[in-house]
Order: structure tokens, then C-alpha cells, then sequence
């Protein structure tokens, strides 16, 4: 068995996987049935002056049968009472020890009420706080959440009230809201932060009914902006990972957050620098039990490897995903498409993909099932073996045309010669 137990900034859990907080992390039933069901930690419900929420609160982009492959929402923080959460909290931490508990807190900019919340908080015995900087809707409207993840001042501040008030580590989570998350990020790390957690939710209007022309959610008969999760924005999340954790001015860990529905996508975060990862769509999808195909894929892939411990992972890939400018140009190497004429069943979809999207280097032939592709004109953009439905019909082959040249390589060069 691989050791998949981590340290992260200190907190220790058996295994990388946390809840995120959400939902399902809004009571001590909920965190204490999780962990039983096999889940290294979990991060609280966001933590603040009590609101009341709306209904209904959740609507979900679904995708040629597939279910929930997007999640809006535009529930707020938890509408329970501090103290209320604050018992629960101490009480999943006395039962569970070894499991790491994470209190997500969102308040107002002022030092006092930080200074007297981080004390409560330590007083329940929590392994660490994690700062909401992110949520995209109804807080911001209040000068909190995403605002403050997108004002660098504001979040340096607010870090700096929480973090001087503690011996807890203190994880700022961060808006995805931003044209660049490395300046929120440096902004948390000025004040103090010992770990950024990324993404939080991603603006959104979930889209309009058009029989009813009422917005989704609907709230008798309006709606709201949102945040959105969920497989879809794993992408955007890992784009903004792997820029924070290539960042050498950023030497604090990473936690991955955004469609960690798999042990798959597990290993990816992590290959792009996440130490440690938090779910949240994919078990109020599927329940908590996911987390056993999670630890136990995780461990297979492990052994495969070699490897003995899961932080091993860490950042491997990243170093791999940079500038464009840093990649080679097609003249020097490219791939080209080549169709398995045995495996091809005739749909002709590269053929249409290719002629109408793309650079009309697939022809079809009269009383041939397989199309062909002139090679001498294939670019390699890859578009026919997407959407081919044949699973490895349409291989994508290395061209390596004897010569190593970038873009950059290419100005300096051009630059030399004048």
C-alpha cells in the first residue's frame, strides 16, 4: 500500500482528500459521516454572521445526458449560529482526531471581530482556518467574498487580521474572478498566509427557461449572478494552479480545488503542484462514498508507478505547462492525422469536422469506408481524432522534423541576422 497520508502546511490528514466547504459540510452529522466513509479532512461551511438564504439555490448545466457536468449556486455562507457551529466543530474534532478539520470564516474588515473569532476558533481544537476570499455572489454585494479576493489591498489586510491572531495555519482561498491569481495570491502571502486554496466559484447566470422566460435558479420568478463548479471549470482551475505553483515568488503549498470528481483528475491536480485537494460537486453528486474509488484509484496508480508516497506527485507535470512562446514551432515538429482504416466505421465526422472547422486535408473516397487524410497538409490541431467516436481510430503522430526552434528562439535568431 502507498502512503497516502500528507502534511500541508502543517495540517496533517490521512489522506489528501477534503470536502470542500459547501453544503455538505454545513453540520457535524455530515462531516462525521464523511469521514467514516473514508475522507482525509473536511473544510466547514463558511463561518460568519448568520444569513438567511434564498430558495431554490442550486441549477446545473447538463450535457447530452450527462448530469450536472456544470453546478451553479447562489446559496451564501451558513445560516446557522456561530456558537452552534462552533460546538459542532469541536465535537467532530474530540470524535476524529486524525482527521483534519478546516474552518472556513468569512467576516467583516474589522481587526477586532477577526482577533475574537480566530481565538473562538482555535478554542474548538480545528487543525486550520480557511479564509473565504472567493464567493461570487450575495457577500460580495457586502463588501465580502470575491470583493475582497479581488482587491490585492483588501485581501493583504484581512490575511494580516487573521493570520497575526493565530497559531493556526491560515489558508486564503481565492477568487477565480481576477484577470490574474497570482496577485491576490501574493497579496494573501504579504499577509501572512501559510496556504492558498484555488479556485473558488466562477461567475455565472445559469441560463433563462424559454417557455417561462424565468431565470434559473428560479426565486419566484427572478434570479441572481452565481457561482459555478462542477467537471467543466477543471480547466480553468488547473490553468490558475499550475500559474501560482510556477510562480517561484510563490513558496507556500497549493490546494486544488474545481471538478475532482475522479482519482484521475486527482493526479492531475496534484501533478500541477496541489498538495492537497477538496471536493465538492462531485460527492453532493454522488454521495460520499466516491471517496473510496478515489483512495483506492489513487493507490493502484501509485504502486503502477512505483511510488511510494503521494506527495511524490507534486508538481512533477508543472514545469511542463508555461509560456507559449516557449513551445516549438511547427516547422520544427508537429503530428499529423492518421485514420485506422480497419477500426473506422464510415461516419465521416473528421471528414465534415475537417472540411468545415478546420484546414481540409481529409477527403473521402468513392467506395472506401475510411477517409484519408493528405498528410503534406494535416497541421496537427488534432479536431478530427476528437471527434471521432471511435476510441483510438484516429491516431495523432509525431512529425519530428530534425530542427528544435521556438517562437523566442525564433525572434533572437531573426533578431541576430538584422
Amino acid at each position: 500500500m502507498a502512503d497516502l497520508s500528507i502534511d500541508f502546511a502543517g495540517i496533517k490528514s490521512p489522506n489528501p482528500f477534503w470536502l470542500a466547504s459547501g453544503p455538505l459540510t454545513n453540520s457535524e452529522y455530515q462531516v462525521m459521516k464523511a469521514f467514516d466513509a473514508g475522507w482525509g479532512g473536511a473544510v466547514w461551511k463558511t463561518v460568519g454572521d448568520p444569513v438567511i438564504n434564498v430558495s431554490s439555490r442550486l441549477a446545473s448545466l447538463d450535457y447530452r445526458g450527462q448530469r450536472m457536468i456544470g453546478l451553479n449556486n447562489i446559496e451564501l455562507i451558513s445560516d446557522r449560529s456561530i456558537e452552534d457551529n462552533l460546538r459542532e466543530i469541536k465535537e467532530v474534532k474530540r470524535k476524529y482526531p486524525h482527521h483534519a478539520v478546516i474552518v472556513s470564516m468569512m467576516f467583516e474588515s474589522d481587526a477586532q471581530v477577526w482577533r475574537e473569532m480566530m481565538k473562538r476558533v482555535e478554542d474548538t481544537g480545528a487543525d486550520g482556518v480557511e479564509l473565504n476570499f472567493g464567493c461570487p455572489h450575495g457577500m460580495s454585494e457586502r463588501g465580502m467574498g470575491s470583493v475582497v479576493g479581488q482587491v490585492p489591498e483588501y485581501a493583504e489586510t484581512i490575511t494580516r487580521y487573521a493570520a497575526t491572531e493565530t497559531v493556526l495555519p491560515v489558508i486564503v482561498k481565492l477568487t477565480p474572478n481576477v484577470t490574474d491569481v497570482r496577485v491576490p495570491g501574493h497579496a494573501a502571502m504579504a499577509g501572512g498566509a501559510h496556504a492558498l486554496s484555488l479556485i473558488n466559484t466562477i461567475n455565472s447566470v445559469m441560463g433563462v427557461d424559454i417557455d417561462t422566460w424565468k431565470p434559473i435558479p428560479d426565486v419566484d420568478g427572478r434570479a441572481s449572478h452565481g457561482g459555478y463548479c462542477g467537471p467543466a471549470v477543471k480547466p480553468i482551475a488547473l490553468h490558475m494552479l499550475s500559474s501560482l505553483y510556477n510562480d517561484p515568488s510563490v513558496g507556500v503549498p497549493l490546494c486544488g480545488i474545481g471538478g475532482i470528481e475522479t482519482w484521475r483528475d486527482a493526479v492531475e491536480f496534484m501533478l500541477l503542484g496541489a498538495g492537497a485537494l477538496q471536493v465538492c460537486t462531485a460527492a453532493m453528486h454522488y454521495g460520499f462514498r466516491i471517496i473510496r474509488e478515489m483512495t483506492e484509484g489513487l493507490n493502484d496508480y501509485l504502486n503502477q508507478r512505483g511510488l511510494a508516497r503521494v506527495q511524490e506527485l507534486v508538481g512533477q507535470a508543472a514545469p511542463r505547462v508555461g509560456d507559449w512562446n516557449d513551445l516549438r514551432l511547427s516547422h520544427s515538429f508537429q503530428v499529423v492525422a492518421r485514420i485506422d482504416a480497419d477500426a473506422c466505421i464510415g461516419c465521416n465526422l473528421c471528414h465534415i469536422a475537417c472540411d468545415d472547422g478546420a484546414h481540409q486535408c481529409i477527403d473521402r473516397v468513392p467506395e472506401q469506408v475510411a477517409p484519408v487524410v493528405r498528410e503534406e497538409d494535416c497541421v496537427g490541431c488534432n479536431l478530427c481524432s476528437l471527434v471521432c467516436p471511435v476510441p483510438g481510430c484516429i491516431e495523432m503522430v509525431p512529425v519530428d522534423k530534425g530542427i528544435y526552434e521556438t517562437w523566442r528562439q525564433r525572434e533572437a535568431r531573426l533578431q541576430k541576422l538584422s
